[in-house]
């Protein structure tokens, strides 16, 4: 089987995930498709395979020198969004991209074009996997996958390349934050990792944002409109106010690089309760609990202006900066970036203005930078991935597997 066959394959499976359910894997899709994959890597012949009840996947591609070697790992998962349904996906692939708009569905007028999108356009020439406008592709990240399982598939069609224990690992629910949280580090048994997550061809990563949710209540009090004078308490205007406060450019819209963020993700209310979520995003540790901190002044703000009990906070950490932990063994990075230059892609080193399940295994003792998998546009209709990138990042897992084997 191909990449493409495989990448195709893997994207009919819906692995959507769900933060409501409470169970892991979130939804039963994903585990679907963790047996199928179970299946294949059986078939392929590598070693320890096996799938949890909780659908993490783990396999062994042995070592085939008897050089001691590093165990390194490559990592990604199994689920997409919850922003768009990743059920009966039906993708296509636009050949020798020309420049011009790609109609993905007629009927409803959807169109991949380059005036909204000009990353399209640094890939013209090339061949595209796009979706038909219904559903998210999933590039994001069974391209990933394809291409950690065919770089094992062609290491052991050419025997000639040394390598030594790669470990491959494959996880359920990234995509609410929950991949990293049962994966057992210890029983992958690795040095270092590396996930196959990353965008654009080229890129490395091993920074990422602080990470902290946030749920406030407001409190109001409903009484006849007709008579509601000193006595009435709108609960929503109350949301207003506080989200007012907040400094009304450091929102995801109008940041970039390594700017942090408030950002409200959820607002529902009556006059009597109102429930807003936020999440707080910043690269800088220190900003990151200065932001999180203005929260609470914010609500004890509220709180003096409205009467104490008005408006709660709940703060929730979720995931820090992986830097600190890829710092002290930055050869890691250095192999990374060599295979790139060898495979052919020029590194691109970026921060990640998001997470990865990387940042909460650095911290669980696995450290784990980020790698690009090639795909564009994640989490909507408007998600494709150039075949040529799918190629370069599977000869850079390669690479990496024989210059952890000639590193010293």
């Amino acid at each position: 089987m191909t990449l493409v066959e495989r990448f195709l394959k893997y994207v009919s499976f819906d692995t959507q995930s769900n933060e409501e359910t409470g169970v892991t894997p979130s939804t039963p899709g994903q585990m679907v498709f963790a047996r199928y994959l179970k299946e294949e890597l059986e078939s392929l012949g590598l070693e320890d395979v096996s799938l949890d009840e909780n659908g993490y996947l783990y396999a062994t591609l042995p070592a085939n020198t008897d050089k001691p070697v590093p165990t390194v790992g490559f990592i990604a998962h199994m689920d997409t969004s919850p922003d768009m349904t990743g059920k009966d996906v039906s993708p296509r692939i636009v050949r020798q991209y020309d420049g011009h708009d790609i109609v993905l569905c007629e009927e409803e007028n959807i169109v991949l074009s380059p005036d909204r999108f000009p990353e399209l356009l640094d890939h013209v020439g090339e061949d595209l996997i796009v979706t038909d406008g219904k559903t998210l592709l999933g590039a994001d990240d069974k391209a990933g996958i394809a291409e950690i399982v065919s770089a094992v598939a062609y290491l052991q069609e050419h025997p000639e390349i040394k390598h030594g224990k790669i470990r491959l690992g494959f996880n359920p629910d990234e995509e609410i934050g929950l991949g990293a949280h049962k994966f057992d580090v210890d029983k992958f048994g690795c040095e270092w990792a590396y996930t196959m997550d990353g965008g654009e061809t080229g890129e490395l990563e091993f920074e990422n944002f602080n990470a902290a949710s946030a749920k406030l209540t407001f409190k109001g009090r409903n009484v006849h409109p007709g008579y509601a004078k000193d006595k009435m308490v709108s609960s929503m205007l109350v949301a207003n106010r506080f989200i007012s406060m907040l400094p009304a450019e450091e929102t995801p819209e109008r940041t970039e690089g390594y700017e942090g963020f408030y950002h409200l993700i959820a607002l529902h209310g009556d006059v009597e309760q109102t429930t807003a979520g936020y999440i707080i995003r910043d690269h800088d540790r220190a900003r990151f609990e200065l932001r999180k901190r203005m929260m609470e002044q914010l609500v004890a703000r509220v709180n003096q202006e409205y009467g104490e009990g008005t408006a709660t906070l709940e703060l929730h950490d979720q995931y820090y900066n992986m830097r600190e932990k890829i710092e002290p063994v930055m050869h890691i990075i250095d192999i990374a970036f060599r295979a790139m230059k060898e495979a052919g892609v020029e590194p691109h080193v970026k921060a990640i203005r998001g997470g990865t399940d990387g940042a909460q295994l650095s911290f669980k003792g696995l450290p784990c930078p980020n790698i690009f998998a090639g795909g564009l546009n994640f989490h909507g209709r408007y998600e494709f991935v150039p075949i040529p990138s799918m190629e370069k990042a599977m000869n850079v897992v390669v690479k990496i597997a024989e210059l952890v084997a000639l590193h010293d």
